[in-house]
């Protein structure tokens, strides 16, 4: 096990990840940020409120699971957990700001989209990730990396929340170990 990232970097990242999201898209206009279950969705509500403190704005911050998307749903557990859904408000011409912790194959990322596409048709989507590990299966890239870390297939990207685990971290972890 390989610490990759402390707390203090993860906050840097947070904060640089803000910064250009911002200048990209030239502030807050028509802004929505939507964070994928599990730990998409604490760094998504960090970089929400990063971006509140900069721009003195809010932006509607919403939740997104996307197990039933799956396209390996049998593969992952016979009885796969299903978390909540929640975007309280429309998506509708908006920027939208997807917010994942790892991009790997890009599955979830396609799921993501797919389940989006649902709550209507968005003026664009944007990635944005704390670790980009590789090995792509589908034609993804994110928008915003917050580190490039490159993998082995034997390796796994572990990354560790204070909202979850009780600490903020980011590990390499040897497969077996998990």
């Amino acid at each position: 096990m390989n610490q990759l990232m402390d707390e203090e970097d993860i906050r840097r990242i947070v904060q640089r990840l803000s910064h250009e999201i911002l200048e990209k898209n030239k502030g807050t206009k028509d802004l929505v940020i939507i964070g994928i279950q599990r730990r998409g969705v604490n760094l998504a509500g960090r970089i929400s409120k990063m971006m509140d403190e900069i721009e003195g704005e809010a932006l509607p911050t919403g939740i997104l699971d996307i197990t039933l998307y799956r396209d390996d749903l049998t593969q992952v557990a016979q009885q796969p957990i299903v978390r909540s859904t929640n975007i309280p408000f429309s998506i509708e011409g908006k920027k939208v700001i997807l917010v994942d912790d790892v991009l790997y194959t890009g599955r979830t990322v396609r799921a993501a989209i797919d389940v989006l596409l649902d709550f209507g048709r968005p003026q664009k989507i944007e990635l944005a990730v704390l670790v980009d590990r590789g090995h792509r299966e589908l034609p993804i890239k994110a928008d915003y990396v917050g580190k490039n870390i490159p993998t082995s297939s034997e390796e796994m990207v572990e990354v560790k929340v204070r909202e979850l685990d009780g600490r903020d971290e980011v590990l390499i972890v040897k497969s077996r170990e998990t």
